[in-house]
């Protein structure tokens, strides 16, 4: 399981990086320690993608742990980005791992 989500994870990077969305400089602290769901009160969610979700996962798959096996990321990627044509792929992506994780696929 954790191979295909590996797969998912960097494909994810691949694309916030060819839309131009990856960052060089991490939001700050307190956007960070943002406890509200997606961090959406002090981040947009390719910023939490990027800084709070992808090494999690990289921190979860490192140490062999278990996976979330419940995971609904595509309801919040279509939210933010309805409407927004080019962030179809990256929807699409973010859609397969859930229901790769979730055990739909």
């Amino acid at each position: 399981m954790s191979l295909y989500t590996e797969k998912q994870l960097r494909l994810i990077e691949a694309e916030l990086k060819r839309l131009q969305l990856w960052q060089d400089q991490p939001p700050s602290a307190e956007a960070m320690a943002d406890p509200t769901p997606f961090a959406c009160e002090s981040m947009t969610f390719e910023q939490w993608l990027q800084f709070i979700f992808l090494p999690k996962m990289g921190e979860i798959i490192a140490v062999n742990g278990a996976l979330p096996s419940q995971i609904a990321l595509t309801p919040m990627a279509e939210h933010v980005w309805q409407g927004r044509a080019e962030m179809r792929v990256l929807i699409t992506i973010i859609n397969q791992l859930d229901e790769h994780l979730s055990g739909s696929n």
